[in-house]
């Protein structure tokens, strides 16, 4: 315990320094920013932002990073409220309940729980990302190539599994995604790979070209040709400030969604969706009115926000500890921290110690500072609602553009986002979800990298997946977590949740 308030403490010390608290407060404001217009998400909202971090201090930036998510996710519930159109894909569930209180009167106490509901669930997220962090990079540092390439197997699959839309498609997005991983020079070899004669693919597909083009850019068009129909509460936003009724209500909720989404948020591929509706599901299962759900409940609300938020933070366990993304947030993360020298894994504490603490501490500030710019600028945020999407989004292209080009001053790149862009809106339009694109991406060197140190250590021999104890128990783990997936009960359950 003693060993982790240190930590702590030094990671405190690191987070608040001026520069450091300036790129937190300024990544939650452009999260927030962004978050709130509907349609585009977290995802699209890092991407199209990961440029401002080029030439940044390490830490600062992914402060900054990790900011704008936690931005996004208050901002999609904002909008989720006020709107009726989740600006993330976390906050469809506290639309039901939400929105609904808001034609009541009670906008300001949604808002205001959800606001108190996802910082406590932050809190409690905080500590449990910390007090877990140490045991588990022991763990991993017993990790050889053949236990780290069957571990990042495993996460793959788990990630098709549970992502959104058709598990064939999403397989297939993967796998595009690794292919897009080779192109460049070969490690070993320096023969070029799949680079089409261009000399500025030698280096590989600039990671934040294909975020941009992919999920940024592409979210845009797929935002623009659905017709905007905001169905903005005109009445006052009335009080902030929860009853005491509306606290005791909200505060078994806020517990149970925290840890339901604290726990599902280390899942592979959409644990952070399962949470919020988990959390939703066992609040109604709970309540002694269960018709109540669907017309303005507020535990509807508590729950599923905390379960919300408890599960954006829980994600970094894996990605901070093993160098494993759990979902395409976070693969957006694990790619700012190569693009700043930072090699993710479990020697990352003792490499790194005051990116990883300073990274944990920031979670609290980053919490706090939402609620300071959530709830006094509520009125800020209702005005920005109101302005039409097709006004917002030259000036969001624009940016882009200029993001682009500055990563390495040159054209090409800017044509190289335009086409992944178009090649990302038409794989949308064929009904193929580009997130589990960007994890194979990200996991495809990785796996390389794990798979040729592994043959080169058994020459050659595909054995060493099998004598390896570690390797063998994730290689059985994943048999069975794709027996029990695939089983048809189970596969309609999945379909009911996560498939659109």
């Amino acid at each position: 315990m003693i060993e982790l308030l240190n930590h702590l403490v030094f990671g405190l010390a690191v987070a608040v320094s001026p520069t450091n608290v300036l790129l937190c407060l300024a990544g939650c404001f452009l999260g927030t920013l962004i978050g709130v217009l509907p349609g585009i998400g977290s995802i699209a909202t890092i991407s199209m932002l990961l440029p401002l971090t080029y030439g940044l201090d390490p830490v600062g930036a992914l402060i900054m990073l990790a900011g704008i998510y936690y931005g996004a996710q208050y901002g999609g519930s904002t909008a989720s409220i006020l709107v009726n159109v989740p600006g993330e894909a976390t906050s469809i569930i506290t639309a039901i309940d939400g929105h609904q209180m808001a034609r009541q009167g009670r906008a300001g106490v949604a808002l205001g729980i959800s606001a108190i509901g996802s910082f406590i669930a932050g809190t409690i997220s905080t500590v449990f990302i910390a007090a877990l962090a140490i045991p588990l990079t022991r763990v991993a540092l017993e990790f050889g190539p053949a236990d780290y390439f069957s571990l990042l197997l495993m996460g793959v699959l788990a990630s098709a599994l549970l992502s959104r839309g058709a598990v064939s498609k999403s397989v297939a997005m993967i796998l595009l995604g690794m292919l897009l991983a080779t192109v460049g020079m070969d490690l070993e070899t320096a023969a070029p790979r799949l680079t089409l004669g261009y000399p500025q693919l030698m280096e590989q597909i600039p990671f934040a070209v294909l975020a941009m083009g992919a999920f940024g850019l592409a979210e845009l068009g797929r935002s623009l040709e659905t017709p905007e129909n905001r169905d903005v509460i005109s009445r006052q936003i009335g009080g902030l400030l929860p009853s005491l009724s509306d606290l005791k209500q909200s505060a078994a909720p806020i517990l149970r969604g925290t840890a339901i989404g604290g726990f599902l948020g280390v899942l592979p591929g959409n644990g952070a969706l399962l949470g919020p509706v988990a959390s939703y599901g066992v609040e109604k299962h709970l309540a002694k009115e269960p018709q109540r759900f669907g017309k303005g409940a507020i535990e509807g609300v508590a729950g599923p926000e905390s379960a919300n938020n408890a599960a954006a933070q829980t994600s970094f366990i894996p990605l901070l500890t093993l160098g494993v993304p759990a979902n395409a947030v976070m693969a957006l993360m694990l790619g700012a921290m190569t693009m700043n020298g930072i090699v993710a894994g479990p020697q990352v504490i003792e490499r790194s110690p005051e990116f990883f603490w300073g990274m944990i501490a920031s979670m609290w500030i980053g919490n706090l500072m939402l609620l300071v710019i959530n709830l006094p600028m509520i009125g800020i945020w209702v005005k920005l609602l109101k302005v039409p999407f097709r006004i917002l989004m030259p000036s969001i292209v624009v940016f882009c553009a200029i993001g682009a080009y500055s990563m390495r001053n040159e054209p090409f790149d800017v044509a190289l986002a335009g086409f992944f862009a178009v090649g990302g809106y038409l794989l949308i339009k064929l009904g193929f979800e580009p997130t589990p694109l960007l994890l194979g991406f990200v996991i495809g060197d990785m796996m390389e990298e794990k798979l040729r140190q592994a043959l080169i250590m058994s020459r050659g021999s595909l054995a060493i997946f099998i004598e390896q104890p570690i390797s063998a128990g994730l290689l059985a783990l994943t048999l069975v977590l794709l027996s029990v997936l695939l089983l048809p009960r189970v596969r309609r359950k999945r379909d009911e949740v996560i498939v659109e």
